[in-house]
């Protein structure tokens, strides 16, 4: 998908506060609102605005205790990997997981109400399933995240040939 530099503010500010209207978007950005509502339209029908969420506060959310956890896999044949995937996904203190290579197959994001709820979890949840081979703990002291993405390989000022709307 080619982007321009509106695409980017568009992007930018649906990033900061996906709540604003679209005539504050528009102006925010400097076009009309049917300009702003057309660009937001293509964006996500061309697959790169996948949805809107609340981002919630883990403290005020009852789980302020966040560690990143290793967990390799034995065997390491597809359906263990992807039956470990389905089950690990359903779990509520996983609020993120990503499929690795390297000496871990998996790293686990999770968020609990204290230390002894990550304790809990591996001891009494990854430990006992069976194809668990290790499990390697890092305990988060801050999650600093972007909030704002910038797709890559975009120039900035460039606009597309015949797309031009004010």
């Amino acid at each position: 998908m080619e982007l321009d530099a509106l695409d980017m503010a568009l992007l930018r500010e649906l990033q900061n506060d996906a709540r604003q209207t679209n005539r504050d978007l528009a102006a925010k950005t400097g076009v009309s609102p049917s300009t702003s509502l057309e660009r937001v339209r293509v964006l996500r029908e061309g697959g790169l605005i996948t949805g809107y969420h609340a981002a919630l506060d883990l403290e005020a959310a009852g789980r302020p205790v966040q560690a990143l956890i290793s967990v390799r896999i034995r065997p390491p044949a597809r359906p263990v990997i992807e039956g470990f995937r389905e089950w690990a996904q359903q779990l509520p203190e996983v609020i993120a997981m990503f499929v690795t290579s390297g000496a871990y197959d998996f790293l686990l994001h999770v968020a609990v109400p204290d230390v002894n709820g990550v304790y809990a979890f591996v001891i009494d949840r990854l430990t006992e399933r069976r194809e668990v081979a290790d499990v390697q703990t890092t305990m988060v002291y801050e999650l600093v995240q972007s909030r704002v993405i910038e797709p890559a390989g975009v120039t900035p000022g460039r606009t597309r040939h015949a797309r031009r709307h004010r």
